[in-house]
């Protein structure tokens, strides 16, 4: 992975979240707790994991441990406060993308896990990998939760994100 291909997946994770919460808002703080079955029981929870998650991640990257009490936590009750910590972690990770190396990505990162708080230790790059595909993965389930509450979100590709042009 090059520091290229970070600031890429920093923007399209920055897109994607404002697509999805602008879609979000449009349903009611009862339609957005509505226990759905998923992983998370709602779209308001996947959207907390979500932001839980990438603090996770984002703390260990940058040496600013975020520790929460477990993986389904509510960090925000309040739709508003969530969208606005959403936003305000995107940018922080723009920022941080913006300014990775592809010395530091080829470099090591040591934690402990939540599950299990043996050391580990990892190339950067494939937490910073993971990191983005946690991401994805979650918002498929998002788009899912969406879809079967007749929302349409549009596209979701990164090539069609703003930025991503095409070879002439």
């Amino acid at each position: 992975m090059r520091a290229e291909q970070v600031r890429l997946l920093a923007a399209y994770n920055k897109w994607m979240n404002d697509k999805l919460y602008a879609v979000c808002a449009e349903l009611s703080d009862e339609e957005r707790k509505a226990d759905r079955g998923a992983f998370f029981r709602s779209i308001h929870g996947t959207l907390n994991h979500l932001l839980l998650a990438d603090k996770v991640w984002f703390g260990r990257f940058t040496s600013n441990p975020f520790v929460p009490q477990s993986l389904d936590q509510e960090l925000y009750a309040d739709f508003g406060e969530l969208r606005a910590a959403r936003t305000s972690l995107d940018a922080d990770i723009e920022r941080w993308a913006a300014g990775i190396t592809d010395d530091e990505l080829a470099g090591e990162i040591r934690f402990k896990s939540i599950f299990n708080p043996t050391p580990r230790t990892y190339d950067l790059w494939v937490c910073v990998m993971h990191f983005f595909n946690h991401q994805a993965h979650h918002r498929g389930q998002l788009t899912t939760l969406l879809s079967q509450a007749g929302k349409d979100y549009g596209v979701t590709d990164l090539l069609w994100a703003p930025g991503v042009v095409p070879r002439e």
